[in-house]
């Protein structure tokens, strides 16, 4: 299957964080899924470092090998995500998370998430948050 992950899930997953719950980790960690990033994920965790809102070990160039590492792939902006993010409802106020929605929803994909906010996006599609 394939999964888009949100910015938290790879955070959490790559520090080995007790705050990724078990089916998410064996969902990534499953060879025979596809577990793809978004760009915006990543444009999210640089500006976020840059305020000093965010701290890793290492520095942000660097953070490519983790993903690639993890076998993930990313994920780009595409102007069709831009016209179904449009037509979603604020649910979210997060730019970054509304982009991530309509990923999932243009791509078909599920979504690891712990933020319950995301299943307001995907009540009436088969995308399915998953956590």
């Amino acid at each position: 299957m394939k999964y888009i992950i949100d910015t938290h899930t790879f955070i959490w997953f790559n520090k080995g964080s007790e705050n990724l719950s078990k089916l998410s980790r064996q969902i990534i960690e499953n060879d025979g899924n596809e577990i793809f990033i978004s760009i915006v994920s990543l444009w999210e965790m640089s500006i976020k470092i840059s305020l000093g809102k965010l701290k890793i070990e290492m520095p942000y160039e660097n953070i490519i090998d983790d993903v690639y590492g993890a076998n993930m792939q990313i994920i780009s902006l595409d102007f069709v995500h831009t016209v179904i993010q449009n037509k979603l409802p604020f649910h979210h106020k997060d730019p970054f998370d509304l982009i991530i929605a309509s990923q999932a929803l243009s791509e078909k994909m599920d979504l690891i998430s712990n933020d319950e906010v995301f299943d307001e996006y995907f009540t009436n599609s088969k995308i399915r948050r998953v956590w």
